[in-house]
């Protein structure tokens, strides 16, 4: 293989990390890795740990060759639009012969055969899926026992069970939609995704954060990278004021607007953001079964930043842009090879921003705004690409 990519948010960058990119490197004999990676905010609807430009740069320490910004629009979305926009910006890219990700089950064909079931969404399918909606489960869940109902497939549970599982699937379906020719490439990873307990060696990154908020910092030495360690800092950044801000004086029908922000969902969070300080308290009332604490934050950082579901839509059907964070300043023959062969524009510097139009260019605005907003809390002002 001569060009392998992979999504990422490295949040922070740990060893499991260097476990991926070891395999990319070593077992799928990759020449060039291109990392598509978020920015200031996540797919969970949090603001990083460390800004895009140190994570960027620490994936070029570990191996990556190239680091390319996911926008914000598609960063802080659900799993199926956050791939759709990841695989789009790869696909325009026209360098990758595979898609390499980590999973915690599942092999290449399994994922393969759910993924175009779901994607054939029939009359019946669109029937089915309502009906089980109606039981009031996770529209994964839904969507997985439509596919059974109506395929009559003996398929894999387990690749709607787990939030790396689920990407991987939202990854295949992007691409098959596409008829990329890019191959997939699941890595089985290590520990559990959402396990809190903070172990040494590979741990998962959300132990890691939960230390950091914690101030437990020194006992993440043997968990992290020294070179991602000297950099982590006190966290978590003073962003609630801002996002509680934004919550309080929006409108119901502003909120209405955003993705996931559904079936009255606006009058839950307005009615209890007046009686809660904090960004934290805000969720947890908010939240239920149904409506999951990452939902209700993904939709106050999209609330923040602006981003509405017609936005969205725009943003997907439309190609973008590369925007590249970091380069390894030996392998500069990669942004090359990009700069060649992409459908979609460029960009190394914020000046090159100037061509963009539409859709791209609201979106590009949005990047900025996420930006400005993060230094804002953190202080950190870097914003152009790193040779490292």
């Amino acid at each position: 293989m001569k060009v392998c990519a992979c999504i990422a948010e490295y949040n922070p960058l740990h060893l499991g990390h260097l476990k991926h990119i070891d395999y990319i490197k070593n077992t799928l004999k990759a020449e060039r890795i291109v990392v598509v990676m978020s920015g200031n905010f996540t797919q969970r609807g949090e603001p990083a740990i460390l800004d895009k430009y140190t994570r960027a740069r620490h994936a070029i320490i570990a191996g990556a060759d190239a680091v390319i910004e996911l926008p914000t629009v598609f960063a802080t979305a659900n799993a199926e639009i956050f791939a759709k926009g990841a695989v789009g910006i790869i696909s325009s890219l026209n360098v990758a012969d595979g898609l390499c990700f980590g999973v915690e089950s599942g092999s290449e064909d399994e994922y393969i055969a759910l993924a175009r079931a779901m994607n054939d969404e029939s009359k019946d399918f669109k029937r089915a899926l309502k009906e089980s909606l109606e039981k009031g489960i996770s529209l994964a869940k839904a969507k997985f026992e439509a596919v059974k109902a109506v395929n009559f497939g003996n398929f894999n549970e387990n690749l709607i069970a787990k939030p790396n599982n689920i990407l991987g699937l939202e990854y295949t379906k992007a691409l098959l939609k596409l008829d990329s020719p890019i191959g997939i490439y699941p890595m089985l990873r290590d520990g559990d995704h959402n396990d809190l307990t903070l172990k040494k060696g590979i741990t998962s990154a959300t132990s890691i954060r939960a230390a950091l908020k914690a101030g437990l910092k020194k006992k993440l030495k043997k968990s992290v990278p020294p070179f991602v360690y000297k950099d982590l800092k006190e966290y978590p950044y003073a962003f609630d004021k801002i996002i509680m801000s934004a919550a309080l004086t929006a409108s119901r029908e502003k909120l209405a607007e955003i993705c996931d922000c559904t079936e009255g969902l606006e009058n839950r969070i307005k009615a209890l953001s007046k009686d809660n300080n904090t960004v934290d308290g805000l969720v947890e009332k908010v939240s239920t079964k149904r409506y999951t604490a990452t939902r209700i934050r993904r939709i106050l950082t999209a609330n923040l930043l602006g981003i509405n579901k017609d936005l969205v839509e725009d943003c997907l059907r439309s190609g973008l842009y590369a925007r590249v964070l970091a380069v390894d300043a030996n392998k500069k023959d990669i942004i090359s090879a990009i700069s060649e062969k992409s459908t979609i524009p460029v960009i190394t510097r914020k000046s090159e921003a100037t061509e963009l139009r539409r859709a791209a260019l609201k979106s590009f605005e949005i990047d900025i705004l996420a930006t400005e907003l993060y230094s804002l809390a953190t202080q950190k002002t870097d914003d152009k690409m790193l040779l490292v």
